[in-house]
């Protein structure tokens, strides 16, 4: 297989890159992606000798076009992500989001190539603290971030060509990852490189908001099995059974890291801040076989918190600029 993974120097993306290299040596890989501040070369570097990077912007359509001719799928993880980034600025997840899904899907349409969409959980708002209830393949879309509305433009884009040209794709809707590569604007991330340089940790408000959360190995996996198995034209929700409010996760990073578990300081919380994702993935379960492999999460945090103990050189020379844009917004 000729595989393009659009977004592939991300943390999602070169996280799959790097398991297909490992896992699948029949597959050529092919990374497109713009290597903007949430991307890098160096996230691939353990793989660089074994797949093609192509530095380059899904609005290029040319570009697209030429890649996805010379490809037998292509994997969609390309997106902007962060919410605090796209309510200060909502244009890039435009661009990127919907303009760059435009742009792969009319590549694969012309081409006959099989597409999978990466999407999130967030496309469907938030659910009620407290109720047995979690989204669902059928979960009305209501989406309450400038991210999350791009990203549920982006399903229904990939949706209408599969009816209307008959496009061969499926979406997966993922819940919260957490594991290597991940850049540290995000919250697990932020909390243990914080602790790493000597800062407290930040929690929204109270913190009581909930996660679902899955290691980023496990997505992938399920990914793959979509890719291998999946019905074309299907939503397949992705998730581990893993909910936990932000709380709990930050006072677990503070006992693996040997810290008071109080030691966090309370900023001001996020606009609009979700309340709780849960997710169903009944459906990719008993239709494809998939299960998550890491399902004790303590023990997925502390291998997470060595990684990024054992990695500074990746993450350190991020730290003060992230740090200088989170102090700007009183976070």
């Amino acid at each position: 297989m000729r595989l393009l993974v659009t977004g592939g120097a991300g943390f999602i993306g070169a996280n799959f890159v790097h398991s297909t290299v490992r896992e699948r040596p029949d597959v050529s890989v092919t990374v497109l992606d713009a290597l903007t501040y949430a991307g890098s070369r160096e996230s691939l570097a353990p793989v660089a000798d074994d797949i093609r990077l192509v530095e380059g912007d899904l609005a290029d359509e040319q570009l697209v076009e030429r890649l996805v001719a010379e490809s037998d799928a292509v994997a969609h993880f390309a997106a902007e992500t962060h919410v605090d980034n796209a309510l200060a600025d909502p244009a890039p997840f435009l661009r990127s989001n919907v303009i760059g899904t435009f742009s792969v899907l009319e590549a694969v349409r012309r081409h006959g190539v099989r597409l999978h969409h990466v999407s999130t959980d967030e496309v469907y708002g938030d659910l009620p603290l407290g109720e047995d209830v979690r989204f669902t393949e059928s979960t009305p879309y209501n989406p309450s971030s400038p991210y999350s509305a791009t990203k549920a433009s982006a399903d229904l884009l990939v949706r209408a060509w599969v009816r209307s040209y008959g496009v061969r794709a499926t979406i997966s809707n993922c819940s919260n990852n957490y594991g290597p590569y991940q850049h540290i604007e995000k919250f697990i991330p932020r909390q243990i490189t914080n602790i790493l340089t000597g800062r407290r940790p930040k929690l929204y408000g109270a913190g009581a908001n909930v996660r679902d959360w899955i290691h980023v190995e496990d997505h992938n996996s399920a990914v793959w099995r979509i890719l291998d198995g999946g019905e074309i034209g299907r939503t397949y929700l992705i998730g581990a059974d893993g909910e936990r409010d932000n709380l709990s996760v930050l006072r677990m990073i503070l006992q693996l890291m040997d810290r008071d578990p109080d030691d966090f300081d309370h900023v001001t919380d996020r606009a609009g801040h979700d309340l709780r994702y849960a997710i169903d993935s009944g459906a990719l379960r008993d239709e494809l076989g998939w299960a998550p492999k890491h399902t004790d999460f303590a023990d997925g945090l502390g291998s997470t918190i060595a990684w990024y103990r054992d990695n500074e050189w990746w993450w350190a020379p991020l730290k003060e600029r992230v740090e200088a844009g989170y102090a700007k917004r009183g976070q």
